[in-house]
């Protein structure tokens, strides 16, 4: 698994170059953007990066705010995702379904790309945005030379969400007194992935960590059979599968994502941070009108838009009834990445030394939607 997500970044890096030739960089000086105030977006529409708080209140704008402010001249967008079937991609669909991207002259397309395909596309200028992660192989894409940024974030989780790392417990042991180093540990996401550095964090805890586990990469499917028939010790069980473990004394909930920081969400090419910053802008505006409007607080309270979720993610209603609400959150915290590539470091699969943040992440896209002056 380390190998190939080794080779993975080799092959990105090699087109890296090129790509940043071709398409300039976003650190090339240019006159600031002018920053307004925005109607219904005050002070709680903001809140300072390097608060990690676990029951920090993302920032919020009143419903349907930031209002539209149409370009002069539609753009066509493509946005890359890994899926569209899960509940981390339901406020970009939602704004294509409720036409958030019309009213900002943006004529936007989701279109289904795996990261490492979706890369060297977005470096090019191939495709504008992508819905992911700051993963190993963008920090190792980034170290090569390509333009490339996390402008907002995604969502944290509830604090009653336990998804992460489940472990089957001996005789004796507790959720308090259980050893990880030397388990083996069941997942269907690799060492490359931003769940790293969560997982590495959990381990710690109890004498573990990334270099002391033995890993096992698994089809979705076969993660939780593994586990419940000791073919595992340990495994990352995701949503709604934790759920099947949950209350069962023979297994204990060791840590998750960390509460109040997300870990993906919009990464921008060229073509949005440098070319067209006010399509930039327009952009991450519509996403944050979406999530004011329809992903506030609890949005499964209402068995209606439950519905209307449903049908938009072709999932099963109950599916999503069976887990808490994302916490969606468009702000990056401060230290994020540098908390990735440690965990990067430590499983084995980062290149070079550690990316600063000013190489890794733009605030001021979601900055001047809102109208807040850093």
């Amino acid at each position: 698994m380390g190998t190939t997500l080794l080779v993975a970044g080799a092959l990105l890096l090699s087109g890296a170059a090129c790509a940043k030739n071709d398409t300039g960089s976003s650190d090339t000086a240019s006159e600031p953007r002018t920053i307004k105030a925005v109607d219904g977006c005050g002070k709680g529409s903001w809140t300072d990066p390097s608060d990690l708080s676990p029951d920090r209140t993302p920032a919020r704008c009143s419903s349907g705010t930031p209002a539209p402010v149409k370009l002069a001249k539609t753009r066509k967008i493509t946005i890359a995702t890994g899926t569209l079937s899960a509940e981390y991609v339901a406020p970009l669909e939602m704004a294509v379904k409720k036409g958030e991207f019309k009213k900002e002259g943006l004529d936007v397309t989701l279109k289904v790309l795996p990261t490492p395909d979706a890369l060297p596309l977005l470096a090019k200028g191939d495709i504008d945005a992508q819905w992911a992660a700051p993963e190993a192989a963008v920090m190792n894409g980034i170290l090569g030379g390509f333009d490339i940024k996390w402008v907002a974030g995604n969502f944290s989780p509830d604090p009653k969400s336990k998804s992460g790392l489940w472990v089957r417990l001996k005789d004796g042991q507790s959720a308090a007194q259980v050893s990880m180093a030397g388990r083996k540990m069941g997942t269907m996401i690799g060492k490359g992935s931003v769940i790293s550095y969560p997982m590495n964090t959990a381990l710690r805890k109890h004498g573990g960590g990334l270099d002391k586990i033995q890993f096992q990469q698994l089809g979705s499917a076969d993660v939780l059979t593994a586990l419940q028939n000791g073919g595992v010790d340990s495994a990352w069980l995701l949503d709604p599968v934790w759920r099947k473990v949950d209350g069962d004394k023979h297994y204990a909930f060791l840590g998750g994502q960390p509460q109040g920081e997300p870990l993906g969400g919009l990464l921008f090419g060229p073509n949005l941070l440098s070319k067209d910053q006010d399509a930039g802008v327009a952009l991450l505006r519509a996403y944050i009108r979406t999530v004011n409007t329809y992903f506030a607080g609890d949005y499964k309270k209402d068995p209606s838009f439950v519905s209307e979720l449903a049908t938009v993610l072709k999932t099963d209603k109950t599916i999503l009834e069976s887990t808490p609400s994302l916490r969606m959150d468009w702000e990056i915290r401060g230290g994020t990445t540098d908390r990735l590539q440690e965990a990067y470091k430590a499983a084995g699969v980062s290149k070079g030394d550690p990316l600063p943040e000013s190489r890794t992440v733009d605030r001021q896209f979601y900055e001047e939607a809102v109208g807040h002056k850093p």
